[in-house]
């Protein structure tokens, strides 16, 4: 992956739209450079700032994407967002955006609120500096609050009601006597007939991390929802930073001096004697010298086992190290494919209509007159122009 700069970075955002592939792919790129948070929220607020307003929702939609996805790997994102978000949002409330990005970036927020991405105080913030009415001359400016307002009123009354369903069910079970056993298989079957909210909710998740077409994608933003660019609980979580190729190297090359590999200890271990590991050769000791020499030998015999098997544990944590730094460069290196693919494929495009005009300009060539076969002006090779009088007479 390049290496990061701030020209590089400009690149990428003015490149930025408002697809889920274009989104994404910019977001890995930053998630692996998370060590330069700082630098990259201060260059993408500049672009956001300075950006047409059609564009300012896609460059949330990346904040979103890497906010969320990196949240695993360390809270520098997070932090560094949290910072500049409430200029962003008083920013954003300030312009006279259109109703398909005031839905998107609410929604956004609501995303934010349900899986407290920011605490409350920071939410409750973002969402008055977005929705403050605004003076425009004499007039002010309608936002969504009564609608925000309308539809979290409708969530408490909705979570009421289901509480108060969920202890009426429990109260008649007690009325009835009924066993545990039934109970806990009234619980498994309810399990299995859920709610026609419940079901709609897990349907909006599913659609979420299905293949988006064209057309569904245009739906989607068209509706403002944002669950193609939210990070599902069934996805899969983005892999680690990859390391580089001479810390994988140096990580494999020590493994060739692991515990397995060590021939001479596992002899030793292979030539104890059988009394050390068996308890019914006891009954053979003649004497207290030769009870005391086999003591000798089991905890040397002990000392030697403990000592291997530590070694033997190490190399298991290693190998395992091991692996997961393949499995992170493994998938490294796909994304690195998947995007050298894109790019070969859009120069081979380019190549085409290249050679296209090469073809034009060679025929158009071709039809031009040679002008060095043409007859010499200065050695009399034309005949003069006519002039005016014989032009009339």
């Amino acid at each position: 992956m390049a290496n990061f700069n701030e020209d590089g970075l400009k690149k990428k955002l003015d490149d930025l739209n408002m697809s889920q592939q274009s989104i994404q792919t910019v977001s890995l790129w930053l998630i692996h450079h998370k060590k330069h948070a700082h630098t990259v929220v201060n260059v993408w607020y500049r672009e956001l700032i300075t950006a047409t307003d059609s564009r300012k929702l896609t460059f949330m939609y990346l904040a979103n994407d890497v906010i969320q996805n990196s949240k695993k790997k360390g809270p520098e994102y997070n932090k560094e967002f949290g910072s500049k978000l409430g200029k962003v949002f008083e920013h954003l409330g300030a312009l006279r955006l259109d109703e398909k990005s005031l839905r998107g970036l609410n929604r956004l927020l609501n995303v934010w609120e349900d899986r407290s991405v920011f605490d409350a105080d920071h939410i409750k913030l973002f969402k008055k500096n977005l929705n403050s009415p605004i003076l425009f001359g004499e007039e002010i400016a309608p936002r969504d609050v009564i609608k925000e307002k309308k539809e979290k009123r409708g969530r408490k009354e909705r979570e009421g009601k289901k509480k108060e369903k969920k202890r009426r069910g429990r109260d008649k079970d007690k009325g009835h006597g009924k066993s545990k056993e039934n109970n806990s298989r009234k619980r498994e079957l309810g399990g299995k007939h859920d709610n026609p909210q419940s079901k709609k909710r897990r349907d909006s998740a599913s659609d979420a991390i299905q293949p988006s077409t064209p057309e569904s994608r245009l739906r989607r933003d068209s509706e403002g929802d944002l669950t193609q660019f939210a990070v599902s609980p069934q996805s899969s979580t983005p892999p680690s930073d990859p390391p580089e190729p001479e810390q994988l190297i140096e990580a494999i090359q020590e493994l060739e001096n692991a515990a397995t590999s060590d021939a001479l200890v596992r002899e030793k271990i292979a030539n104890l004697p059988d009394e050390v590991s068996d308890v019914n050769l006891l009954n053979k000791l003649q004497d207290l010298a030769a009870g005391r020499a086999l003591c000798d030998q089991v905890e040397e015999a002990l000392s030697m086992l403990e000592a291997y098997n530590k070694r033997l544990a190490e190399e298991m944590e290693a190998r395992k190290a091991v692996a997961r730094m393949l499995h992170d460069y493994i998938a490294f290196q796909k994304d690195l494919l998947a995007q050298a693919e894109e790019t070969l494929e859009e120069h081979r495009q380019k190549q085409g209509k290249v050679k296209k005009v090469r073809e034009e300009l060679k025929a158009h060539l071709q039809n031009l007159p040679d002008i060095s076969k043409l007859p010499s002006i200065r050695m009399g090779g034309l005949a003069p122009l006519p002039s005016a009088g014989d032009l009339f007479t």
